[in-house]
């Protein structure tokens, strides 16, 4: 960023260039020949000497050959000695202002080790060739090191804003993932054990209408109500998308509050209406719960229950939670046939189950039983969000 560029930033509503880049160049490249031309002819005549043409043309020819010195400084530099040289033996007494404003651009252009090495060779000459003492290419070197300094500096703020933007973006894209996995989850617990559920107690009811129509009654009750509270779950999530907020949806309608390691023997009770004999075990009196925890740990038990309703062939499955200190150990098995594939038709109930908590961050396993059928396991830690 030069001068222009920050003068036009101040002037202009906005921050805006009143010119292009490439503009400011060519009009920093013309002020560049026009103060070393400008600069050597009035020091070179400034005793009133007689005009020469011939030294006026050569530091005139000299003076347009800085329009290069953006491409070769360190040899626009030696042409310029080559130039001063020639006038000293002329009889000439220039001023090394062209000097000078090459000492400008290696500075600006050129390494540090370049341009001291070039700041040291040029000034030595000027000196022995008595043009000027030292301070003149000193301070047109310092100035031209500002410069690229300053130069160097904006580069690395606007490096370090570019990183601090793809960072950000990065973490968006990252939150916006976990959010849609964490919607998924959701989504795929309600729907598949609640689908599963009345399709299986829809299937038993037809079954046992002709013979048994209170039962039936009772079990098309249980799925009219898994259906309700399958509803209302899932308008939950659905209002959780609109607002992007969980505590937005809230106040919207009133509903159950999240389920539970409370409401665990109801949904044992849920599946031992549509056949599927639940028992239940519970060792020691779990603590207090975060609700994250506490959903997480009926959401494993719903879906590994609803995998047992679908897959194990078997009318039996039990639920184990055992109370550990600092952490709560699940586990649902089942003396069934077992799971003739890891993860059939493409299914994401075990992927959800362990992602569920590895978030919160305790161990899962899944595989056949020790004594057959198949076996979930979990711990979770109960400090977790407290």
């Amino acid at each position: 960023m030069t001068w222009f560029t920050a003068s036009g930033r101040r002037a202009r509503p906005g921050g805006g260039r009143w010119i292009t880049p490439q503009a400011e160049r060519v009009l920093v490249d013309f002020l560049a020949v026009l103060v070393g031309i400008a600069g050597e002819l009035s020091l070179l005549y400034d005793d009133e000497s007689p005009v020469r043409p011939g030294t006026v043309l050569l530091t005139v020819a000299a003076g347009a050959a800085l329009f290069a010195r953006r491409r070769h400084p360190v040899l626009l530099l030696g042409v310029m000695l080559a130039t001063t040289g020639l006038l000293f033996s002329l009889g000439e007494s220039p001023g090394g202002a062209l000097v000078c404003v090459a000492l400008f651009t290696v500075a600006e252009r050129c390494p540090a080790r370049v341009s001291v090495v070039t700041l040291v060779g040029a000034t030595v000459v000027l000196v022995v060739l008595s043009v000027t003492s030292v301070p003149p290419p000193v301070a047109a070197w310092a100035v031209g090191a500002a410069l690229r300094g300053r130069r160097r500096h904006h580069d690395d703020l606007r490096a370090r804003a570019t990183a601090a933007r793809i960072e950000r973006d990065q973490q968006a894209a990252i939150a916006a993932h976990e959010e849609r996995a964490a919607i998924a989850r959701e989504l795929h617990d309600i729907v598949a054990h609640s689908v599963t559920v009345m399709l299986v107690g829809v299937r038993g009811a037809r079954d046992v209408l002709p013979t048994a129509p209170d039962v039936a009654g009772d079990v098309l009750s249980r799925v009219e109500s898994s259906g309700e509270q399958s509803i209302v779950e899932l308008r939950r999530l659905l209002a959780l998308l609109r607002s992007g907020s969980p505590t937005a949806a809230a106040p919207r309608a009133p509903h159950r509050p999240l389920p539970g390691l409370s409401d665990l023997t109801e949904l044992a009770a849920t599946f031992r209406t549509v056949g599927l004999s639940v028992g239940l075990e519970i060792d020691g009196e779990p603590p207090p719960l975060d609700e994250g925890v506490g959903l997480s740990v009926y959401r494993i038990v719903e879906e590994a229950l609803t995998n047992v309703l679908r897959h194990a062939g078997t009318d039996q499955a039990l639920v184990r939670l055992t109370t550990g200190p600092g952490h709560l150990d699940l586990e649902v098995s089942d003396r069934g046939a077992g799971r003739p594939e890891p993860n059939p038709s493409g299914g994401h109930g075990l992927v959800g189950m362990r992602e569920r908590v590895h978030l919160l961050g305790g161990t899962f396993t899944a595989g056949p039983g020790p004594g057959g059928g198949f076996r979930v396991a979990a711990r979770v830690p109960t400090t977790v969000g407290l």
